[in-house]
């Protein structure tokens, strides 16, 4: 836990080797957090993941370019929350595969990383409750969000998902339920002023930044 926190220097920390494959709480939060010049990360094999494990791990590494590979299927409370926020460079996510969510999971993961052009896939079909909470705010270089194949949503689940990307014009969903409390709420606030909703659901959307930006083709 913040092993290296704001270590200027700190540039490779690829030769740290991390054996364990279960965590425990906290136990990589903001290891290398304020690590203005790192730009390898170490490789994370862990499989089982624990609350916090990762939060805040990467946080403000602008010059971190690639990101460790994610194996876990199953996450934990806030595991991956703010993992890479403020990654400046980062322009590909890593794939994450897991189908099993927690509690604000992947929050703000990959907040005011504003040269994300390849966002990871979300394969999970069964939501958490604020699962996804801000997870992308601030991209401004998102063009495609990634498809959302959920068919019943949760509270707060996409909350403030793409926040803020003023390039954002796609998107994809599947949803059929969409009555739970927050679970769009300015998901799509300032997004680009056009673009494209493909509504492949049931779902009626309100036309709002919490629902449908105006301007957008349905």
């Amino acid at each position: 836990y913040m092993l290296f926190y704001e270590n200027k220097y700190l540039t490779d920390a690829s030769e740290l080797i991390f054996s364990k494959t279960s965590l425990a709480e906290y136990c990589y939060s903001s290891m290398f957090d304020g690590c203005t010049s790192l730009t390898t990360a170490p490789k994370l094999p862990a499989t089982t993941l624990a609350s916090s494990c990762y939060a805040a791990m990467f946080r403000g590494c602008n010059k971190l370019t690639v990101a460790p590979i994610l194996p876990a299927t199953t996450l934990a409370n806030q595991c991956y929350g703010y993992m890479f926020q403020n990654c400046t460079s980062l322009v590909n996510a890593p794939e994450l595969p897991a189908n099993t969510l927690a509690y604000y999971c992947y929050q703000y993961m990959f907040f005011n990383c504003t040269s994300l052009v390849n966002p990871p896939s979300l394969p999970a079909t069964n939501l958490v409750e604020s699962c996804y909470y801000g997870m992308f705010d601030n991209c401004k270089s998102l063009t495609t969000a990634p498809e959302l194949p959920a068919k019943s949503l949760v509270t707060e689940c996409y909350y403030n998902m793409f926040y803020g990307c003023t390039s954002l014009n796609s998107i994809t969903v599947y949803a059929d339920d969409i009555s739970a409390t927050d679970c769009t709420t300015d998901w799509l606030y300032n997004v680009a002023s056009t673009g494209t909703f493909n509504n492949y659901g049931s779902a009626t959307y309100t036309d709002s930044t919490s629902g449908i930006p105006l301007g957008w083709t349905i």
